[in-house]
């Protein structure tokens, strides 16, 4: 699995016919699943992520995790993250796990992420969307477990 994970001041995503999700102060994770990705993989990726000390504390350093700065979560699917574009123009999706088992282990991820005490807000799984944030310091960071 590979994270994009953004600190944003707020974020919001659109789905055709739904009524905007959006966060306040928090992240936004940009979630790709591939071959070979497991349900492990995916619990330990949301501890990683509610565990970052990438908040600011009092004096403007990068302390804080989300819990300390009651931040949200929102979670967006995102196969294009395994897009290989070092041949041709057309990136090639070959990384990227089928559909069914990629949607079962973004929903572990979420699920994960709301043992823990933070229950996302997502976009649809496999759908079109919109998304839009303002990226706070900007700290965009990408995780994966090796």
């Amino acid at each position: 699995m590979k994270l994009v994970i953004q600190r944003v001041s707020r974020a919001e995503v659109e789905v055709a016919g739904m009524e905007p999700v959006r966060i306040g102060p928090g992240l936004l994770v940009l979630l790709g699943v591939a071959e070979g990705d497991t349900t492990a993989t995916a619990g330990w990726l949301a501890l990683k992520t509610v565990s970052l000390r990438i908040f600011d504390d009092g004096e403007g350093k990068m302390n804080l995790d989300l819990a300390e700065m009651k931040g949200e979560i929102l979670v967006i699917s995102q196969f294009t993250l395994y897009g290989d574009c070092r041949k041709g123009r057309r990136p090639g999706f070959d990384r990227a796990a089928p559909s069914a088992r990629a949607e079962k282990l973004y929903q572990e991820y979420c699920l994960g992420l709301e043992k823990l005490g933070f229950p996302p807000r997502t976009g649809v799984f496999g759908e079109r969307m919109k998304v839009s944030c303002c990226n706070d310091g900007p700290v965009t960071l990408i995780l994966e477990k090796e």
